[in-house]
């Protein structure tokens, strides 16, 4: 197959397994801050010593309950510590990992839990003992549910239950009698044994089982310890996506392996904004839905303020937005004299505005998982934070591409990262990867295997895309989600709800045309912003729906798809448009687990809508 080719060339490999690159950086920073996180409002740190401590002790305690080698553990938590010591722990003793999302409600915890056929779940609390105890008759093979914070759960007595503190004293004991057994057990590891499984976020059916073996996660923190430039173990990570997702196992596992930095856990993705000003990370993701979160806040506020820092905003983001453009047209470098004007607006508006956004000291800002308009990303740039985006598979185990920090091009994901081959398939504009990290297949599907990794290696992604005259990849949609047009055109949906997005007012767009004679839109509101609007116009409003019943705001939002339309060809350009009357939500299987809209979902759930928009 002729391909049109970029790739990086290989650095040296040094450790063949995940264990033997924890067991190895635990070594070589014993005392310096592995993990930390807040416990009755206090910031309580574990050092890399702690870490293998209580990694060791988890792993051979689940041993010592009866678990083999090869067999599976599940994770159902949110981000914290526990997770991280049973994951390194349960991989370094031959057992694989399942992470299954916190917000899973009961039927898809028996999916993952069934499927996987996992012996063992790590559970966090009250709330995850009950959808497990609700699912576990959907899972004959779950003999163990081990139990983080045992609060309210006096009453239960089923047997398979047992608190994580006791887990780690038997795998103590059992350290205390053989004080080699957790290295040898490392040892023992080889490169091709499967080591995690992580489930896709199921945007088009039932999640399928991504195995993750010990050469493709250690090829990944390869790749991580060459991709984000100076770090160590002074830096800081904010982790608060959930770990089940590959994206986050990149900044709170493989970041940390890499360089020794701090994994900081957030209390919830509510605290997200107040946990950042109090960690102030020096490296951070954002899903686009934050950094969207960030820019909206930052606009309240200044509604907010007085009439001169208002003005002064304005006027120093005017002229933000012009330097950063100069910035990317001269490789991310400020030519004299615009240099002392970016000094000036640091002093009057960027280094306060970062500051109060927590990303003062943030060097590398990432924005990943899935695509984010490039106006928003000129915002951010403008202010000082210059976010990067990156571009991964789950069946890649995270890596894929990334924009240089010396060749920001908005639009594209940048090129690719160390040991990766990314090719175009000349016929269907697909995005090809290679490379150690590719996955080593779907749990249980080898048909879905065969469909998606071809006999020459090469990871069939489903994103269409193309190189530009730099080398930097574009992606311009997934295949599945291309519109064609009744008149036969091709057009990408992400591009235009991007468009529509760049709006502060609005949270979701969903584009519709597929076989149809022009595009419509379904719309979702970003209730705080829309909702300050609507009190400043003196408009009473209670809740969601009464917003999206105001012929006001209905108003409003036509002015916003009028200005995306401005930038929109014809064909592309939205005709008609109808509010959501509710906010998405995963439990109601309207968005996975990782906030990405189930369009198909949508389109069924809303379909008379859609239709009345093509009626009338």
């Amino acid at each position: 197959m002729a391909v049109e080719l970029r790739e990086r060339p290989a650095p040296r490999q040094e450790l063949a397994t995940l264990p033997a690159i924890f067991l190895h950086r635990a070594r070589l920073n014993p005392g310096s801050v592995a993990l930390r996180e807040k416990h009755h409002g206090i910031w309580r740190e574990y050092t890399w010593a702690d870490y293998e401590e209580r990694a060791r002790a988890f792993g051979l305690g689940a041993l010592s309950l009866g678990l083999q080698t090869g067999e599976r553990i599940a994770i159902l938590s949110d981000d914290r510590p526990e997770w991280v010591f049973a994951e390194l722990g349960a991989v370094c003793a031959g057992l694989v990992s399942v992470g299954v999302y916190p917000t899973n409600p009961v039927n898809e915890v028996a999916y993952v839990l069934s499927h996987s056929g996992a012996r063992l779940v790590v559970v966090e609390d009250q709330e995850q003992v009950d959808k497990v105890l609700a699912a576990s008759a959907e899972c004959p093979g779950l003999q163990h549910i081990v139990v983080i914070d045992d609060r309210g759960l006096r009453g239960y007595d089923d047997p398979r239950l047992t608190l994580f503190d006791d887990v780690l004293a038997r795998g103590r004991e059992k350290h205390t009698a053989d004080p080699d057994a957790f290295e040898r057990l490392i040892g023992e590891r080889e490169p091709e044994e499967i080591a995690m499984i992580v489930y896709t976020s199921g945007t088009t059916g039932p999640p399928k089982g991504a195995m993750l073996s010990e050469s493709n996660l250690a090829a990944a923190v390869q790749v991580t310890s060459t991709a984000w430039g100076d770090l160590g173990p002074g830096d800081r990570v904010l982790s608060y996506l959930p770990l089940c997702h590959v994206a986050e196992k990149i900044f709170t596992i493989y970041v940390p392996l890499a360089f020794g930095v701090s994994a900081n856990f957030a209390e919830s993705i509510e605290t997200v904004p107040e946990n950042l000003r109090e960690v102030e990370p020096t490296i951070f993701l954002g899903v686009p839905r934050i950094w969207e979160k960030m820019a909206a806040g930052v606009q309240i506020r200044m509604r907010d303020s007085s009439r001169i820092k208002r003005a002064s905003y304005h006027f120093w983001i005017r002229w933000g937005m012009k330097i950063a453009d100069k910035r990317f047209a001269n490789r991310m470098r400020t030519p004299f004299p615009w240099s002392v004007l970016y000094a000036l607006g640091w002093l009057f508006v960027y280094r306060p505005l970062k500051k109060r956004l927590g990303m003062v000291r943030c060097k590398v800002a990432v924005s990943g998982a899935a695509p984010i308009a490039p106006e928003m990303l000129r915002f951010f740039h403008a202010i000082g934070i210059p976010v990067r985006e990156g571009w991964a598979q789950t069946e890649s185990s995270g890596i894929g591409s990334l924009t240089p920090p010396d060749d920001v091009r908005l639009g594209t994901i940048g090129v690719p990262l160390e040991l990766t081959e990314i090719a175009i398939d000349p016929e269907t504009g697909e995005i090809l990867l290679r490379g150690p990290m590719v996955f080593a297949g779907y749990y249980k599907d080898p048909d879905a295997t065969a469909r998606t990794v071809d006999t020459d290696g090469w990871l069939h992604t489903g994103d269409v895309g193309k190189f530009d005259e730099r080398g930097h990849l574009l992606i311009l949609d997934r295949m599945k989600d291309i519109i064609i047009t009744a008149g036969g055109k091709n057009l990408s949906p992400s591009e235009i709800e991007n468009k529509v997005k760049q709006s502060p007012y609005i949270k979701e767009c969903v584009a519709v045309g597929d076989r149809r004679p022009y595009v419509v839109a379904l719309i979702g509101l970003e209730v705080d912003v829309v909702g300050d609007w609507a009190t400043r116009q003196g408009l009473a409003v209670t809740t969601y729906k009464d917003l999206t019943e105001k012929p006001e705001v209905a108003g409003l939002v036509e002015q916003e798809i009028r200005k995306a339309n401005e930038q929109l060809a014809s064909v592309e350009s939205i005709k008609k448009f109808r509010l959501l009357p509710k906010e998405l939500d995963h439990d109601d299987g309207e968005l996975t687990a990782t906030q990405k809209v189930r369009r198909r979902v949508l389109e069924e759930r809303f379909a008379d809508l859609i239709e009345e928009m093509y009626r009338s």
